[in-house]
């Protein structure tokens, strides 16, 4: 609903306009007329919240002429209606809500590309956009009409109720591998590097069978025969994640040189296809920081300190979560409670 509100200076001074308004000519009035409705218009409200901007946005080649990007789904009250993909400024794809993925095609090979991703909610209302992230076509093949040979030897585990991990062995192409389609069925629901041979496959139901497949894709678009099936069924009940989440997580206190707190923190990454660069962690219950490695991310432990104020004897919850590399969030990890001035200690809470 819309509501437009006159301020008391303009009610005043309506009539006044409109009597003098008899006297001018038709052009002034036409004018005055939109000045009045810009004035309103300046204290318009609108009920309700536009929906936030998607996360896990990703971005990968899928030939020299296509990019597939993905994204999390977007929670909103009404529901998402729609998700909007640009390349640039230039809105080149609309999905309906219900889809995450999109291969934006019919790009020139060998360029940058920057994709975002925008939500409009059932009720019209659009978000803003996500992060910006990019991809570069490879370099166009001519006259290229082999396919990949199939993925060999593909395999799976089954990581809690809503999620699985594939690998398998590479495929062979006269002019290389450009990326790995992952089917469900008969349904592409994800897509990787061609130079990653696994993935983790997130967004599943407790207690239910799938048929996974991989097939391998070149520049030129040539698309290899499916892999041999990989039938994995999830496990029962809900699930919090936790076969994605770090591991041996430990959180201590130390006292700076000036004189302030520090909780430190170390963990196991969790078991993923690629290497883990980025984590969020959480203090007491809210989002504290964004850890981003911007050089060579650890694969076997991993340790951070961060600030926690110049109070000794103050008690924090703390736990963090890892961005998987397929730009989806993993489970979080144990929640440790520390003291500043103390040490850390274990709760149950996962």
């Amino acid at each position: 609903m819309r509501r437009v509100h006159a301020t008391p200076a303009l009610l005043r001074a309506t009539p006044a306009l409109l009597r003098s308004a008899r006297a001018l000519p038709r052009t002034v009035l036409v004018c005055a007329a939109l000045l009045l409705l810009a004035s309103c218009a300046t204290n318009v409200e609108e009920d309700g919240h536009a929906p936030g901007a998607p996360a896990g946005v990703t971005a990968a080649a899928g030939s020299a002429t296509s990019v597939h990007v993905m994204w999390d789904a977007v929670t909103a009250n009404p529901g998402i209606d729609t998700y909007e993909i640009y390349r640039g400024t230039t809105k080149v794809k609309e999905v309906p809500g219900s889809e995450h993925m999109v291969d934006v095609t019919r790009l020139t090979p060998a360029t940058m590309y920057a994709f975002t991703v925008r939500a409009r909610d059932t009720d019209g209302r659009l978000g803003p956009r996500s992060r910006e992230v990019r991809a570069r076509t490879p370099v166009a093949v001519a006259a290229d009409h082999s396919a990949p040979t199939p993925p060999s030897a593909p395999q799976g585990r089954v990581i809690g109720s809503r999620a699985v991990q594939l690998s398998w062995g590479g495929s062979t192409d006269d002019r290389g591998v450009v990326s790995y389609d992952i089917y469900q069925g008969g349904a592409k629901i994800h897509s990787v590097g061609g130079a990653q041979t696994a993935t983790v496959v997130t967004g599943l139901r407790p207690s239910t069978r799938y048929s996974f497949t991989v097939r391998a894709r070149d520049a030129a678009d040539n698309l290899s025969p499916a892999s041999t099936t990989v039938p994995l069924t999830t496990a029962p009940g809900s699930d919090d994640g936790a076969g994605t989440a770090p591991t041996e997580f430990r959180a201590t206190t130390h006292r700076g040189d000036d004189g302030a707190y520090y909780i430190d923190l170390s963990w196991v990454p969790p078991r993923t296809d690629g290497v883990v660069t980025e984590y969020q962690i959480r203090l007491d219950g809210q989002p504290a920081t964004s850890l981003v490695w911007g050089g060579t991310a650890p694969r076997d432990h991993a340790k951070y300190s961060f600030y926690a104020g110049r109070d000794a004897g103050v008690s924090h919850r703390v736990r963090l979560r890892a961005r998987l590399p397929d730009g989806t969030w993993g489970g979080f990890s144990a929640e440790r409670t520390v003291t500043t001035g103390g040490t850390g200690t274990s709760t149950a809470t996962p």
